[in-house]
């Protein structure tokens, strides 16, 4: 008798064993990340569960917060009044098919919200180690998009999105160079410039007003181009109006 209840107990600490090490905690997925990118040592995160998704960098959480995520800029799908950009419905399935109802960990920059109150995070999902706003640029459903002071990884955002559009993916592929407004630019004001060295700088701010600049600009040298146009026909074209300085 005693030696079967001992045999139930030794089995159940067995399985308690096993399902501690499938089952990882919110501390060990932290652990997990921070050893992945560790400039998020420190900085404050949440856990939340996504309860829907509005496009391909935007979500509402369980608690009704919306967050923007941090960095990347997918084609419009809801923007009052415009038309869907192209490749906006791709990245906004993606991240539906992603994202929607899963546990994800949200991570602070050195800015809070944007001007809209969305909460500017890096977004993880549980589980995984790999930065979903990471991601959408690494598959090509995103651009770089570097607002201050949120630029904790805005080199390493510049060289996934380089490497995407050496690799031609999603809208830097073929399929992605045209859509339902009619235009020949990739989206996200990317030019298909055929030039060596295109020098004018397209940038996005935090209105999302498109701004290029060019060389000998008041601030030409410290910008930190989100698309790059060999003459400014070609900004113009794809949406960018000229800094005022």
């Amino acid at each position: 008798m005693f030696r079967r209840i001992g045999m139930l107990l030794l089995l159940t600490a067995l399985l308690a064993g096993c399902s501690s090490r499938t089952a990882a905690s919110p501390d060990q997925d932290v652990s997990s990340i921070i050893e992945a990118y560790p400039q998020l040592t420190g900085q404050p995160w949440t856990q939340e569960v996504v309860k829907r998704v509005v496009d391909g960098d935007t979500i509402e959480t369980a608690k009704g917060d919306k967050v923007r995520l941090i960095g990347v800029n997918t084609p419009e799908t809801v923007k009052p009044n415009s038309p869907v950009e192209a490749y906006g419905k791709e990245a906004s399935n993606f991240t539906k098919s992603k994202l929607t109802g899963k546990t994800v960990y949200l991570f602070k920059d050195a800015g809070d919200k944007d001007n809209y109150g969305r909460l500017l995070r890096y977004l993880f999902i549980a589980g995984e180690t790999v930065m979903y706003n990471e991601t959408l640029l690494a598959e090509g459903y995103a651009n770089t998009m570097t607002v201050p002071p949120n630029v904790m990884f805005q080199k390493r955002f510049l060289e996934v999105e380089r490497q995407a559009r050496a690799n031609n993916k999603g809208l830097w592929g073929p399929s992605g160079s045209s859509g339902t407004n009619g235009s020949s630019e990739k989206p996200g004001g990317a030019s298909s410039a055929g030039c060596a060295q295109p020098k004018i700088k397209g940038n996005i701010n935090a209105d999302k007003e498109k701004i290029y600049h060019v060389p000998g600009g008041r601030y030409y040298e410290q910008t930190n181009p989100e698309a790059l146009f060999c003459t400014e026909d070609e900004a113009k074209a794809a949406g960018y109006r000229k800094s005022k300085d």
